[in-house]
């Protein structure tokens, strides 16, 4: 493998990332809680992993702006358009794949 650079390296990482973004943009079919119980994570484990990566850097960024850059519009728009009901089996998944610390 060819050595990066480290600002190739940031721009590629980059371009990874918003096509991650855009996909669950464009599946707005497959629930947050689907994700949760499949990966591990979901759209709002993203927005805050990139908010926490922007307030370490010194940009502060509240959690509903760190949201909106994830689902491309306000969350409770969102929330409104996409979102079901978890279902009982979605909700008992959930609660059996929560890490225990």
């Amino acid at each position: 493998m060819s050595e990066l650079t480290k600002e190739q390296q940031t721009e590629f990482e980059a371009a990874a990332f918003r096509r991650l973004v855009q996909h669950l943009r464009d599946r707005d079919d497959v629930q947050n809680i689907d994700l949760m119980n499949l990966a591990g994570f979901c759209r709002n484990c993203l927005s805050n992993w990139y908010r926490e990566a922007a307030e370490a850097d010194g940009f502060p960024l509240s959690k509903d702006e760190s949201r909106e850059i994830v689902y491309g519009m306000p969350y409770e728009d969102w929330k409104n358009l996409h979102q079901n009901e978890a279902s009982p089996q979605q909700k008992a998944a959930f609660a059996q794949n929560i890490p225990h610390k």
